[in-house]
């Protein structure tokens, strides 16, 4: 018999036999059917998807918005709370706390409460209200101006503090909603195209963001200087109005089934409970969390030794940095595209141990390229290359093997892993650097990268895990 897709997904033919899944993330009984979609390739039947194309368009104002706001916050300290002879780290890195401590404490607890709201609801809310509380920062910092300070902190910049936590709060619940709307949106033999150009973008944000948001800031203010007369209130509409749009791009998505016929409350603890001993039952998930975990972990220390690399360099500036994390975001790009077109075909377990050997020999080899420019460029492209050949077959593993009654509870363990893992390279990168030396780091790097890629094929087994679908006929269920 024929199952008909969803009216807004792209039209795909769908057969269920009366065969049982031979792998599955949750048991299924015998008599339940296996379903076969089309598996034609590329990224075109992904964007004629107009769901998932209004997620993904969301998606990038979102992305950018958050990484562009850490500019901001340090554009705003800069100009307002800095005193004349005194370092700006000390404001800096209250401002990183604020942003990251969301994240450790709420991250799980944020996936719990999406599994059983409308996942839609959580995109459109939490952007909206990020935006809303970004482009009120310059009233209330106006306002606050007066209000003196407490214990020699302006209070000014505890509201500063406050907005922050509350904006990251709130990206705590928008990040599950996301990575667990997809499936919901997209044909599972589409989802590695469709991740191909979600965890591009998601890894390319915090590239490009901090690369290209000083100079939009400035010319936010710039434009906006007739209005505000210099005041700088230009650069907190620009990120609020890419939080708003993203918000309502995201009114656009629309799916018949986007939370589970579940009515009773939520039990925190218990579901965090459940989505731990989840991942200790799949080893490919949590492998595959492992890596992810890893590789943000890798990208976080590289945006801190960017800056030192182009210092070091004869021909480079310190502050020219991004031009060195620009070439990894070409590269993601070029093995995005190709994975999305041809990676069907590719066989996962051996796919993610070439990869993550041949990220290792990049990163070893920009260890003894740090003083020539064209070198180092063509390493790090070549580190982006092989690091979406990473991140996009593990994201869609998980996708794949997580029945969608765990999506947000997996998705949220995910998120909290991963931000602690981009909190800590931030903070010790610089250090580890000082203490061992550019080129050391670089080595240590692609050792841990190798070890994961190592531990996951080993894991895996002698199985084709490209073939392992999880919850097939429940996920196009889903869809319909």
């Amino acid at each position: 018999m024929l199952r008909e897709s969803d009216p807004n997904a792209p039209s795909e033919k769908l057969t269920v036999t009366d065969k049982a899944a031979t792998a599955s993330a949750a048991p299924k009984s015998s008599s339940e059917p296996t379903v076969t979609a089309d598996r034609s390739e590329g990224f075109w039947p992904v964007l004629q998807n107009r769901n998932f194309l209004a997620l993904w368009s969301g998606q990038v104002f979102s992305q950018l918005a958050d990484k562009v706001y850490l500019v901001l916050m340090i554009a705003i300290i800069g100009s307002q709370f800095e005193a004349p002879g005194q370092s700006i780290s000390g404001w800096v890195s209250a401002v990183m706390v604020a942003f990251t401590m969301p994240a450790i404490l709420f991250g799980s607890l944020a996936g719990v409460y999406v599994d059983r709201w409308s996942k839609q609801s959580v995109l459109v809310v939490t952007n909206l209200l990020r935006g809303g509380l970004v482009m009120a920062l310059p009233v209330l910092l106006w306002a606050a101006q007066d209000w003196g300070t407490v214990q020699q902190i302006p209070i000014g910049f505890g509201l500063l503090l406050g907005v922050t936590f509350t904006v990251s709060t709130l990206t705590q619940f928008f990040a599950p909603a996301e990575q667990a709307m997809i499936p919901l949106i997209v044909q599972t033999s589409r989802l590695l195209s469709a991740n191909s150009l979600y965890t591009t973008t998601m890894m390319a944000s915090v590239i490009i963001g901090f690369a290209i948001g000083e100079p939009l800031l400035t010319l936010a203010d710039t434009v906006l200087k007739s209005v505000d007369g210099g005041a700088g209130w230009g650069k907190s509409l620009l990120v609020g109005t890419g939080y708003v749009l993203a918000g309502l791009l995201l009114t656009l998505v629309k799916t018949a089934k986007d939370t589970r016929p579940e009515h009773e409350s939520p039990h925190p603890w218990d579901d965090i409970k459940d989505g731990l001993r989840y991942l200790g039952q799949q080893p490919l998930v949590r492998n595959a969390i492992v890596q992810l975990v890893l590789l943000f972990s890798v990208f976080a220390a590289l945006a801190v030794l960017a800056v030192r690399l182009a210092e070091v360099m004869p021909t480079l500036k310190s502050s020219q940095f991004g031009f060195l994390l620009a070439a990894a975001g070409g590269g993601m790009a070029i093995s995005a595209s190709l994975l999305g077109q041809f990676g069907a075909r590719l066989e996962r377990r051996s796919l993610n141990l070439i990869a993550s050997i041949g990220m290792a020999g990049t990163l070893a080899g920009m260890a003894l390229t740090t003083q020539q420019l064209w070198p180092t460029l063509g390493l790090i492209a070549g580190m982006g290359f092989f690091a979406a050949l990473i991140g996009i077959p593990m994201q869609t593993t998980i996708q794949e093997q997580t029945p969608a009654a765990m999506r947000g509870k997996v998705f949220g363990l995910q998120n909290n892993l991963v931000n602690i893992a981009l909190s800590l390279p931030l903070a010790l990168a610089s250090l580890a650097e000082n203490w061992l030396g550019l080129a050391a780091v670089l080595t240590i790097l692609g050792s841990v990268i190798a070890s994961g890629g190592l531990l996951t094929w080993y894991s895996a087994g002698t199985g084709d895990d490209s073939t392992v679908n999880a919850s097939l006929a429940e996920q196009e269920g889903d869809r319909a």
